[in-house]
């Protein structure tokens, strides 16, 4: 096995945590994140919350454990830059500087899941057992 396999296993890891974290967070939520979603305007917030949530949790497992990786990473990159444009994009005021930062590592990550998409999941993954 070459180190290729390790750095794409932990690049999987580092980038499916928050999206688990952030997916389980919003399902066990959902009153909450509707009401967020909700104030920013979002159409059926109720059911955007839970579409997110679903997609954060489930697609950050599959990532996690390399299932279905391209599609799982396109998915949550789109998402990722959807979010971005969704919430992110104000940055005046004193809050300005905390959203552009979240912009920037925003383009990061959705980069990270373009190239997992590209790429595939690497050699430790489920999708390379599965041939």
């Amino acid at each position: 096995m070459s180190n290729n396999g390790i750095l794409v296993l932990i690049g999987r890891i580092l980038l499916s945590v928050m999206f688990i974290m952030a997916g389980w967070g919003k399902l066990t939520a959902i009153g909450g994140t509707a009401a967020y979603f909700g104030g920013m305007g979002l159409p059926a917030p109720t059911v955007v919350a839970v579409l997110v949530g679903l997609l954060e949790f489930f697609g950050g497992i599959a990532v996690l454990v390399g299932f279905q990786t391209r599609i799982a990473a396109l998915l949550l990159g789109l998402f990722t830059l959807a979010a971005t444009a969704t919430a992110h994009l104000n940055w005046a005021g004193d809050a300005g500087m905390t959203q552009f930062m979240f912009f920037q590592k925003n383009l990061g990550v959705a980069g990270g899941f373009f190239v997992l998409a590209a790429y595939g999941a690497g050699a430790l993954s489920i999708d390379a057992k599965r041939g």
